[in-house]
């Protein structure tokens, strides 16, 4: 494992106080044991660590377009195999692309679908902060049911989003990739366990990681890895690995904390406690417990 956790990532970047992508990035490059090269999405990593003419990358990196992270990487590794044939590359290189919930689960998603299925030697992590987060919070289709967000606000013919977050490791697991896992940065011992198996797989691998957004998500700076822990205590964000085509479930709370305790520690949650809302809590938490059984039922150990 890399000692130096700044070595890919130096702390020279705008990110926001309390966000927890810096950490997601520095722990799972940090277990890399070869040169790598990233592609990365637009979107709250991109802008905050690449700031013309400055970037806080130490490693060759490439900016990507919303839509085409995954296609970009595709295309590096390609190139990469094509200078090996000839001779001109000798030294074995992880390629990496990181991206948003919304340059992932929507924008992304026909680009890191092909880039799956043609079996590219690739890592691909994503940030889940469930929203457009550098556009000022808009609903994504990793947004929780019931938050507000600019585009699915609070008032009295709305409680938020409506719909259920999208299934992407389900979505990612229909591809029969080697290694896939959901990770949370509150876990660090469990993310780095699951980088190390991603990034030594010869083929597609796939993370998805937990990272809540103190701006757009409300809550003090201070708490982000204290809320994003309750996401997990609360079965809200199970953490769970498909490794070739087994599953295993990480961690199970030994005692079950009501998932109201995940959501009051964020204003996007506020009208969900009021009297008439409470229908809505009652679903959440019981399609919270579906989904907890669900992902149990099928682990094998």
């Amino acid at each position: 494992m890399n000692k130096n956790l700044a070595k890919n990532l130096a702390p020279g970047h705008s990110a926001c106080a309390g966000c927890a992508f810096p950490s997601i990035v520095r722990t799972i490059l940090g277990e890399a044991e070869t040169p790598l090269v990233i592609s990365n999405a637009t979107g709250c990593l991109e802008v905050t660590s690449t700031i013309y003419p400055y970037t806080a990358w130490k490693i060759p990196y490439i900016h990507s377009a919303f839509a085409n992270a995954a296609a970009t990487i595709s295309g590096v590794e390609r190139a990469y195999l094509a200078m090996q044939k000839k001779g001109r590359i000798k030294k074995k290189i992880k390629l990496v692309a990181f991206g948003g919930d919304g340059g992932t689960y929507d924008i992304g998603l026909q680009a890191l679908s092909g880039a799956l299925e043609r079996g590219h030697n690739f890592l691909y992590v994503v940030y889940d902060n469930g929203g457009y987060m550098n556009t000022g919070n808009q609903r994504s289709s990793a947004t929780p049911y019931g938050a507000g967000t600019e585009t699915t606000p609070i008032g009295k013919e709305s409680f938020g989003k409506i719909e259920a977050r999208k299934n992407l490791m389900e979505i990612v697991a229909a591809h029969r990739i080697p290694y896939l896992a959901q990770a949370n940065v509150a876990f660090i011992a469990d993310l780095k366990m699951k980088a190390k198996k991603a990034l030594a797989v010869d083929g597609p691998s796939f993370l998805t990681v937990f990272s809540p957004c103190t701006n757009n998500w409300k809550f003090p700076t201070s708490q982000y890895v204290a809320i994003a822990k309750l996401a997990t205590e609360t079965n809200f964000l199970p953490l769970y690995e498909i490794e070739n085509g087994k599953h295993k479930l990480n961690f199970e709370p030994k005692k079950i904390t009501p998932v109201t305790e995940f959501l009051k520690t964020q204003g996007r949650f506020k009208h969900l406690f009021l009297e008439k809302n409470k229908v809505i809590l009652e679903k959440i938490q019981k399609n919270v417990n579906a989904e907890f059984a669900r992902i149990a039922g099928l682990s094998e150990g």
